[in-house]
């Protein structure tokens, strides 16, 4: 196979333009088996082949600076650098990243997990490279999705107006994870259908040439050309009008018309934005008729492109269903979303009140205010979005939701440790900052039954903000639904307090068997509600000298420094508290049980804790 010659991209660029679509369809047929094994973004790399060959043809990505945005566009650049021998561990614990990761090559130029920040590193990157007199290309390669996050066009404002010189490339296949919506994506179709613009542009800078002589002919006639463009095609493209060079729309397949116009835009040595028109999950025809399912996939047969464990009933479809349930009830209920339908469980929600859904994009931030104009004209706006993606909210939270007390719900899908996807993506942050937040009630079911309860609590039972947060997945064991109290007792004991909230009750129940066992007893809290938290049930409660939480979250201000402070405000203060949490440490890609075990979060690691205090006397 031509793809086992490829170690670098030095290799890439040795080969012959006639053997490039061998390696094309190589680097297809290897990315379907590889991610129908491991699971992975399928359908976004299968549209970059192409894209990705003719960067490496004609950059050097060893000095050369690639900045993806988002990074799961990334499949074949790893490969093409070095990294195809390692796929069998792709997303895997210890194994190799899904996104751009600048610890695991010199290739990779900046981390990518969050969309629309791409050409905002690039612009950070290019002004370093003139302040320190070096020369080097950056490119950013955006998706369209991205376009319709705010930083983006932060981002293409102040570097069209800069003059830098750096490459934008517009990787246009009509879709994010779900298909486009807005303003944006439509004038990106008006532009797919004028190709002739593109051809007008290259006639007339080969006529002009950039010699010395020539160079002054040009700028003359900048003007003549501007007015032309504009009479021939009104349409005056937004990119140009910040103050790119635009190049477009190109075919993203057509790989000798692609090396041919990075070498045109790196020569320009200004601004400049390629627009390319690629199609999403291209040369696998189950990816194709459907991107948005190949986006993100677990393991799937190849040959039917039927995953190979169908997953059953999920925290977020156990959302969505309620939520409709709910909105059937109460016509001022409606839904939020950003790009994320699908994967928060709103699909069937959007369907039955299409008037009554919103889908904002890639654009959290706006997500969240538009909830707040909702609720405070007297909707009840629920937003589900993943915790990840919720920390891109921070400011809109407090200063458009929680200063005016508005009512807005907010579904925190994947919270926790989410596993794969790894570190960009864990959910391991919202309780600590939502709590921070003055007026919000962070609701915490551990399993469908309780939130189903707290959904209702929140939408028609508590005012102000309420985060209702849950993990990827299904249930555990523990299905009783206790969303009545704010704290519960499930098991009593006289030698430790094991606390803890969400699906991690589970483990923690299961270590206090595993405790009793040898006669270690252990008292098990189950927190319902981490904000505010209830403290005098708390004191109640909580009646052992050795407190341990678990939680998968982070260690500086989590729900066990609270409740330890709470305990301590009225004079219950454990002797030792022992914080079993994530600590400092970013969690890395790999299995959600695998993680448990890494950070002893499972109930063996709880157990050994609990053990080890007990042993050395605390």
């Amino acid at each position: 196979m031509l793809l086992e010659t490829i170690h670098s991209p030095a290799d890439v660029r040795r080969l012959s333009r006639e053997a490039l679509p061998q390696l094309c369809n190589e680097l297809r047929e290897f990315l379907v088996k590889s991610v129908s094994e491991t699971g992975g973004h399928l359908a976004s790399n299968l549209g970059a082949v192409e894209l990705t060959v003719a960067i490496h043809r004609v950059f050097d990505t060893e000095r050369d600076r690639l900045i993806f945005d988002v990074g799961h566009q990334c499949y074949v650049h790893k490969i093409l650098t070095g990294r195809r021998e390692q796929f069998g561990g792709l997303r895997q614990l210890d194994g190799l990243s899904g996104f751009p990761k600048p610890r695991e090559s010199v290739h990779d130029a900046f981390i990518a997990g969050h969309a629309s920040n791409s050409v905002s590193v690039a612009l950070g990157m290019a002004r370093a490279r003139t302040l320190q007199k070096e020369e080097y290309s950056v490119l950013a390669l955006i998706g369209d999705g991205a376009l319709t996050g705010g930083l983006a066009y932060e981002g293409l404002n102040n570097a069209g107006a800069s003059g830098e010189p750096l490459i934008v490339i517009l990787n246009d296949n009509g879709m994010s994870i779900s298909r486009n919506v807005g303003a944006i994506p439509r004038h990106l179709a008006r532009l797919r259908s004028k190709p002739a613009y593109y051809h007008f542009k290259k006639w007339y800078r080969s006529l002009f040439g950039r010699t010395p002589g020539k160079n002054a002919l040009y700028r003359f006639n900048h003007g003549v050309k501007t007015w032309l463009k504009r009479t021939l095609w009104p349409g005056s493209t937004l990119f140009e009008d910040m103050g790119f060079t635009y190049l477009g729309p190109i075919d993203g397949h057509d790989l000798p018309r692609l090396c041919d116009v990075l070498t045109w835009a790196r020569e320009l040595h200004c601004p400049v934005l390629v627009h390319v028109n690629t199609v999403k999950g291209k040369g696998y025809p189950y990816a194709e008729k459907n991107p948005d399912k190949f986006h993100g996939i677990s393991p799937f047969d190849p040959l039917t492109g039927l995953v190979k464990k169908p997953s059953g009933e999920s925290f977020s479809s156990v959302f969505g269903q309620t939520l409709s349930d709910c909105a059937a009830q109460n016509e001022r209920v409606c839904a939020v979303t950003a790009a994320m339908a699908d994967g928060t469980g709103l699909t069937e929600f959007a369907k039955r009140y299409p008037d009554r859904f919103f889908d904002v994009g890639i654009a959290e931030g706006h997500g969240v205010t538009m909830s707040a104009g909702l609720a405070a004209q007297g909707m009840i706006p629920v937003f589900a979005v993943y915790s990840t993606f919720l920390q891109r909210s921070y400011d809109m939270l407090i200063h458009d939701v929680a200063l005016e007390n508005l009512h807005v719900v907010f579904g925190v899908d994947r919270a926790g440790l989410v596993g794969a996807d790894g570190e960009t993506h864990h959910g391991c942050f919202d309780p600590l900052f939502l709590p921070g937040i003055p007026g919000f009630t962070v609701l915490c079911p551990s399993n469908f039954a309780e939130l189903r309860h707290m959904l209702r609590q929140a939408l028609f039972e508590i005012s102000g903000p309420v985060a209702i947060r849950y993990p990827r997945g299904g249930e555990g064991v523990f299905r009783e639904d206790t969303s009545e109290q704010t704290a519960v007792r499930l098991r009593e004991g006289k030698n430790v307090t094991l606390l803890s909230y969400g699906i991690q009750i589970n483990h923690t129940l299961d270590a206090a068997k595993l405790l009793a066992a040898e006669g270690i007893e252990a008292e098990v809290i189950k927190l319902n509600r981490i904000a505010p938290l209830d403290a005098a049930v708390l004191q109640e409660l909580c009646t052992t000298s050795l407190l341990l939480v678990v939680e998968d979250a982070f260690g500086e201000g989590c729900a066990g420094q609270r409740a330890a402070a709470a305990l301590a405000e009225g004079c219950c203060s454990p002797k030792r508290l022992i914080l079993q949490n994530l600590g400092h440490t970013f969690a890395s890609e790999g299995s959600v049980e695998q993680l448990e075990q890494r950070f002893k979060l499972d109930a063996a690691g709880i157990a050994g804790a609990v053990r080890e205090a007990i042993e050395h006397e605390w």
